[in-house]
């Protein structure tokens, strides 16, 4: 199975950040994919950099203009499509809403981001509300998706219950970088943290992990900080941990990356950790700290 990765710079012109994403997914059909994850929040800057009441301007209803270029987008490449949008539910009620399409242009389901973060230059509590449609994965033609969304990547208990729920693979959109104050064996250990912790979840569920990132350098329009040198380093890890494809930390790519999918069944077998897995005693997983 052939993936795209749309690894792309985003600015504040939304029309220059949707062309651009076009475009990827465009190179990507070319080059024979089936199936498109664009990174998190594709169509504008990362505007959680600072607590802005107008950034909330940006976001729009599921559906809206954004999901019907979208959808029109997977139609004309007949591809499947994982999109990132900022969606506004109702007046104060906004997500940051994964929405899968079809190959014909039909919305195969949505996902919102469930664990969201509140640090310096990331303040999205003020932002999304967190989600309420749980860890499902999406059907496809493709296959089950297990779309989850930045954040959520550092939480195995998510990967986990797509895992348990059938998802095929794990699908990461994602915007992380490094403030430039931050030291670089600091950087070095942030990367790694994150690379690591994704590779885990490929191997602790037997699946592939797809996780597309953002690539460049966002300014902070409050002053506050220095900004956001997005890290890039989109990939693919196989079912063991194995990586597939590795992006450039700097630079845009549409890159598309072959996968194969009966490889979980083969590693599975041999890790068994499915099997393995003392149910009777995790119940306190649910607990927030065992006292």
């Amino acid at each position: 199975m052939k993936i795209g990765l749309v690894q792309q710079t985003c600015s504040n012109d939304k029309k220059a950040n949707i062309e651009k994403s076009v475009k990827g997914i465009a190179e990507c059909a070319a080059q024979g994919a089936e199936l498109v994850v664009l990174q998190e929040l594709h169509c504008g800057i990362y505007f959680c950099q600072a607590e802005d009441t107008a950034m909330f301007d940006l976001a729009e209803p599921i559906p809206g203009p954004d999901t019907e270029t979208f959808s029109a987008i997977a139609k004309q490449y007949g591809v499947v499509l994982v999109t990132s949008l900022f969606e506004k539910r109702a007046p104060g009620l906004y997500h940051n809403t994964a929405v899968v399409f079809e190959k014909d242009g039909s919305i195969a389901g949505k996902y919102r981001k469930m664990h969201i973060p509140d640090d310096p230059a990331y303040y999205e509590k003020f932002y999304f509300t967190p989600g309420d449609l749980g860890f499902e994965p999406i059907q496809t033609s493709v296959g089950k998706l297990g779309v989850l969304v930045c954040w959520d990547q550092w939480y195995p208990e998510a990967a986990r219950l797509m895992a348990l729920a059938g998802a095929e693979m794990l699908i990461y959109p994602t915007a992380i970088g490094w403030e430039s104050t931050d030291p670089q064996v600091e950087k070095e250990r942030q990367h790694g943290a994150w690379f690591i912790s994704q590779r885990g979840h490929a191997v602790a569920n037997g699946l592939p992990v797809i996780t597309v990132n953002r690539t460049g350098h966002e300014g902070d329009w409050s002053g506050v900080t220095n900004g956001i040198q997005f890290w890039g380093q989109s990939f693919v890890a196989g079912p063991q941990g194995e990586i597939l494809y590795l992006a450039s930390p700097d630079q845009e790519e549409n890159v598309v990356v072959e996968i194969d999918k009966k490889r979980t069944e083969d590693v599975r077998r041999i890790w068994p950790f499915f099997r393995d897995r003392r149910i009777d005693y995790y119940g306190d997983l649910t607990k927030r700290y065992r006292d």
